[in-house]
């Protein structure tokens, strides 16, 4: 498309809504709303009106009535079923719509967030006006995962982009203090909830993985770095999971029966002899081991490694001191 008529469709899109709904319009009056000359706006609506076939530009079934021809021109009518006033959004619509501000909201500085918030108000406020509407009730609650801190990534996008080292200060799980690390950062991925930076780690001479909620500090260094022709990020996603953990280990699981022939179709393992199946798992973080294994209850038990067993019995501890029908001591 020439630059000329990627003009004039521009200039029709943003006049026939406008006409429509059978009222005339004179030419000086679409020549005023399109912001041209009138014989501009003449020339581009003889052009539509005396179109041949259906050009793929336009929609088919608008029909232009234009009164005088091109030179004059008199009045213009718009007749067609498109370019009415657009539906109103369910409750449920925007409902996603203020859940996906939020979720932007947690990677925008301060600054940007409080427009982000007015936008968000709005939205609650047009919800609440729909009461022939309602919400149920799992539609309204999201997990939006691991808080990071919108200036840190910021920096780590900016180093992303501009293939510039990074030293980031990070508390791997389970350590008590962080570490200072140096990073060529190759990309970022986002996988059940939470945010990775994935990138060269040079102390430790290999690609690490690092949750973005755990890095405490980022810096952008002046060196700058190649990814490798055979690198790819896809490379560390399986399933929708970062499998490459930031030291290398394996959830081992065993399912009982019960549950073990749709483990077995959706992990591709075969079923024992007894009936249950025993799978491992890519293991980046042991919380997430901590989610999965307890929403199978009794029927799946950690086999490995000792740091995931450890961690449900403690979430286990924390559930039962706090349940009401704990028997008093």
């Amino acid at each position: 498309m020439t630059a000329d008529a990627a003009a004039q469709l521009r200039r029709l899109l943003s006049v026939i809504p406008r006409l429509t709904g059978g009222r005339a319009h004179s030419i000086d009056e679409i020549a005023r709303l399109a912001r041209v000359d009138r014989a501009t706006v003449a020339h581009d609506l003889f052009a539509l009106a005396t179109r041949v076939g259906e050009p793929g530009a336009f929609v088919p079934g608008l029909e232009m009535y234009i009164e005088g021809g091109a030179e004059g021109g008199g009045d213009v009518s718009v007749r067609a079923p498109h370019f009415r006033r657009p539906m109103g959004l369910t409750a449920a619509e925007l409902a996603a719509l203020e859940l996906g501000l939020a979720m932007l909201r947690r990677e925008r500085v301060p600054a940007e967030q409080r427009t982000i918030d007015r936008a968000r108000e709005r939205l609650r406020k047009a919800v609440a006006r729909l009461p022939a509407d309602p919400v149920p009730a799992a539609v309204r609650h999201g997990d939006l995962g691991a808080v990071a801190d919108p200036v840190h990534l910021a920096t780590i996008r900016q180093a992303v982009r501009e293939r510039r080292t990074l030293r980031i200060t990070y508390r791997a799980a389970g350590a008590e203090q962080s570490t200072a690390r140096v990073v060529r950062p190759y990309g970022l991925v986002a996988s059940r909830g939470a945010w990775y930076l994935v990138g060269h780690c040079d102390d430790r001479e290999a690609i690490r993985i690092f949750r973005l909620d755990r890095i405490d500090d980022a810096v952008l260094l002046p060196a700058t770095f190649a990814i490798p022709a055979e690198f790819s990020l896809e490379s560390v996603v399986q399933d929708g999971r970062v499998f490459r953990a930031e030291e290398p280990q394996a959830l081992r699981v065993r399912y009982s029966p019960a549950v073990a022939p749709w483990i077995a179709e959706r992990e591709r393992v075969p079923v024992a002899a007894d009936g249950s199946v025993t799978v491992e798992h890519p293991l980046a973080d042991v919380q997430w081991a901590v989610r999965h294994v307890l929403q199978y209850g009794p029927e799946a038990e950690v086999l490995a490694p000792e740091a995931a067993r450890l961690a449900i019995a403690e979430r286990l501890r924390r559930i039962v001191s706090r349940s009401p029908l704990r028997p008093s001591s």
